[in-house]
């Protein structure tokens, strides 16, 4: 069977039911064999297409030969050609970043721009790439050797979003005999020779040293590709159940339940899959496995959200709305973190009174448990010691000269749905200590 009816098979059977067939596709083209091979099977195969050249001008006059190569298909094709040159290097220093994701991050911005200027319905266009099965085993191989999970074993995807990949079942050697079978010229990057990139390196040397001792071991690699794709769905199918049965959903609150999720098997990678969407990584699993057992209010963070330890309980948050989430104290909890503070909790019998702002005494008769501790909202009330008559906690807070940032940070303590400590602040008379009171609860906040 021909490369080119080989690439008609596998569209059929992989990308027919996704791609419309009045698609148009924007061919992601460097003018090495894989790419211009790539253009010369979508043109036979009848399909439209725009051809793009990102050129990153680090290679000199050899960035001048691609450029004016790949504007040379636009003639043979008789497609259009659009091409970029982008000042790579002092992008990569002025982000801080390696001259190769640099380029990966000016090329993926300007496809998007590009495919976005075009007057179609979204769902008709598609960029598309040359990757090949030996990309794909270099990129398993390079994974493994990283660290990695189902998805890093599962390869490249053959589609992504709007992002296409229909080579993927050729071997390079396959697209090398097609050039030469066609007469197709192309060009070769000399930075390919180079070992410089990790790539490079597993390419020249890991995987012709491994073919040396397994003789089949890249045809072995695709076989095993195919089968973790497998697993990899099975394992999709399985999380997702399992998020299902443990994740309750609360506003953009996502809460846990402790006990349910101790009892699951694989407990460290179904954290893994549960917090990775959130922004937290692999190595603060074990964080999160301490957290179960942490007093209420301890939690971690990610660059977006936090996980926070409340009782029987653990809540995903947005960081900018984590505040708003209820700390529950029950009668056996002597301290609960919160904001970056502590609260220490006691009954004893009465004896001195302070007048420091950070403790609250209370008469413990008329206090009920379950505390909870939260955020102040609009229309809370309550009445200041000294007081008869209620007040608005927003009016206590303006009284108070707070600034805005001040006012946000105001936490409150409530039992039985009564504002009992406006923290930091002032306690509810109906709460205070009286001749009476035999035992008083202490609320101390450092």
């Amino acid at each position: 069977m021909s490369l080119q009816q080989h690439f008609l098979e596998n569209w059929h059977n992989h990308f027919k039911s996704i791609v419309p067939t009045n698609a148009h596709f924007f061919i992601a083209v460097s003018g090495g064999v894989d790419s211009v091979v790539l253009t010369d099977v979508l043109f036979h195969a009848g399909f439209d297409f725009t051809i793009l050249h990102a050129n990153f001008q680090l290679r000199g006059e050899e960035s001048m030969r691609d450029e004016q190569f790949v504007q040379s298909l636009q003639e043979k094709y008789n497609k259009p050609v659009i091409i970029e040159r982008f000042h790579t290097t002092q992008y990569a220093e002025q982000h801080r970043k390696s001259v190769q994701l640099a380029a990966r991050e000016l090329r993926y911005q300007w496809f998007n721009e590009v495919m976005n200027k075009l007057d179609i319905e979204k769902n008709r266009k598609f960029l598309v790439t040359a990757h090949h099965a030996d990309d794909n085993i270099e990129t398993v191989w390079m994974n493994i050797c990283r660290g990695t999970g189902i998805k890093g074993l599962s390869g490249i995807p053959a589609s992504q979003n709007n992002i296409l990949r229909p080579l993927l079942f050729a071997r390079r050697q396959e697209i090398i005999n097609y050039a030469q079978e066609q007469n197709i010229l192309w060009i070769e990057d000399s930075s390919n020779t180079s070992d410089k990139y990790a790539r490079n390196f597993f390419r020249h040397n890991i995987l012709p040293l491994t073919k040396e001792v397994f003789a089949t071991s890249d045809e072995n690699m695709i076989h095993n590709i195919a089968k973790w794709k497998e697993v990899s769905i099975i394992y999709d199918l399985y999380i997702q159940q399992q998020k299902e049965k443990l994740l309750e959903v609360k506003g953009n609150e996502v809460h846990i339940p402790i006990a349910k999720l101790k009892k699951q098997p694989a407990l460290n990678t179904l954290i893994h899959e549960i917090i990775v969407v959130y922004g937290f990584t692999s190595a603060q699993v074990q964080d999160i496995l301490l957290l179960l057992q942490a007093d209420t209010g301890k939690y971690i963070s990610s660059a977006t959200h936090r996980i926070i330890k409340n009782r029987y309980w653990l809540i995903i948050a947005p960081l900018q709305t984590l505040d708003a989430a209820h700390i529950i104290i029950e009668n056996d909890d002597k301290e609960i973190f919160f904001a970056d503070k502590k609260m220490m909790i006691s009954i004893n019998d009465v004896s001195k009174i302070t007048d420091n702002a950070q403790v609250a005494c209370l008469d413990a008769t008329h206090i009920s448990f379950p505390l909870i501790l939260r955020k102040w909202k609009q229309g809370d009330y309550f009445y200041p010691l000294g007081m008869r008559k209620k007040k608005k906690i927003a009016r206590l807070l303006i009284d108070a000269k707070l600034s805005t940032t001040e006012k946000e940070n105001v936490w409150i303590v409530e039992s039985n749905k009564k504002i009992i400590w406006v923290v930091g602040h002032r306690i509810d008379d109906r709460f205070k200590i009286k001749d009476t009171t035999q035992k008083k609860l202490q609320l101390i906040v450092s």
